[in-house]
C-alpha cells in the first residue's frame, strides 16, 4: 500500500544587542475582521478574582483559508477498500484529501487524535501573554507555542484575541484565560511554576546567559506598552534578547519564538 505523495512532490514530478522591546512594530497579521463592540462584552460576565483559569472555547472556523495546492495530500488511493484500519484516521480526509497546516505524520488524522498525541509529549514550559489591547501578535505567539510544543498558552486580560495569525493551530494547542494578572499569578503560585518575564528592562539578563528553568511560564507583554508593572512584579526572573543592529526592538511575536526556541535548545527532547 503506497502512501500518496504530497502535492508539492507531485508538482516536482510533473515539472521534472538589546532585548525584546515594547516599542510598537508591524505585527505581520491582518486586522481582526470582527467589528469592535460599543462596549466590551467580556466585562459582563467577569469571574471573581482568584478564579481558576478557564479554557477558551474552540475557535470558530478560521476566516483565513489554508494554502491550497501548496501542501497536503489528495484522497487515499484505491478508495475505501484500501483505507488503513486505524481509528486515528478521519474517513472524510481519506476520501477527500488533507490540506491542513499539519506535519506529514498527522496527515489524515482526526483533530482529537492529533491533540492526544501532542498531549503525550508536550514540553514543560507554558507561555503567557497580556492582552489589554487586542494585540495582533497573540495569534502568531499561539502558532509558535504549537510549533515548539508548549504545554499551555495563557491569555491574561481580554478574553477575545485575534486568531488570524494562529493559522488554525489554536485547535491543537491548550489555551486558557485569566481575567487579571493577580489571577494568573495565583495560578502559577498554586502550581509552583516560576514566571519568567521577557522585556528589555534594566537588570534583565540576556536569555543566552540567563537561568531558564525547565518548568516555567514565559511571560510576554503587548506590542507597544510591553509588560505591565503588575506582571513584572509577579515574575521571579527577567530576561531579554541580545540584538546587534540599530533598532531598539523586535516584534513581540518574533521575540516569543526566539525565547521558546532557546528553551527547546536547552531542554527539548
Amino acid at each position: 500500500m503506497v502512501r500518496p505523495r504530497s502535492l508539492s512532490e507531485r508538482s516536482e514530478t510533473k515539472g521534472g544587542r538589546r532585548s525584546w522591546c515594547t516599542a510598537a512594530g508591524y505585527a505581520g497579521v491582518m486586522q481582526d475582521p470582527e467589528p469592535a463592540a460599543a462596549s466590551d462584552p467580556e466585562s459582563a460576565a467577569a469571574p471573581e478574582s482568584g478564579a481558576q483559569p478557564t479554557a477558551l472555547p474552540e475557535a470558530a472556523p478560521d476566516p483565513v483559508p489554508e494554502a491550497e495546492a501548496a501542501h497536503g495530500v489528495g484522497p487515499w488511493p484505491g478508495g475505501p477498500a484500501e483505507w488503513p484500519s486505524d481509528e486515528r484516521l478521519d474517513p472524510e480526509l481519506l476520501a477527500h484529501g488533507d490540506r491542513r497546516n499539519v506535519v506529514d505524520r498527522y496527515r489524515y488524522w482526526r483533530m482529537e487524535a492529533i491533540v492526544a498525541d501532542l498531549d503525550s509529549r508536550r514540553h514543560a514550559f507554558h507561555v503567557a501573554i497580556e492582552n489589554w489591547q487586542h494585540d495582533m501578535n497573540i495569534g502568531s505567539i499561539v502558532r509558535s507555542a504549537n510549533a515548539f510544543l508548549a504545554e499551555t498558552v495563557h491569555i491574561i486580560g481580554r478574553r477575545r484575541w485575534n486568531r488570524r495569525g494562529a493559522m488554525v493551530t489554536d485547535r491543537y494547542q491548550h489555551v486558557v484565560h485569566h481575567e487579571t494578572v493577580a489571577d494568573f499569578a495565583a495560578w502559577a503560585a498554586a502550581e509552583r511554576i516560576p514566571i519568567i518575564a521577557v522585556d528589555n528592562l534594566d537588570g534583565a539578563v540576556p536569555v543566552d546567559r540567563a537561568e531558564l528553568p525547565e518548568r516555567c511560564v514565559l511571560l510576554f507583554g503587548a506590542e507597544g506598552p510591553g509588560l505591565s508593572e503588575e506582571a513584572l512584579a509577579a515574575a521571579s526572573g527577567h530576561v531579554e534578547i541580545t540584538q546587534y543592529g540599530s533598532t531598539r526592538s523586535i516584534n513581540a511575536g518574533a521575540a516569543a519564538a526566539v525565547i521558546m526556541y532557546e528553551w527547546c535548545r536547552r531542554h527539548g527532547g
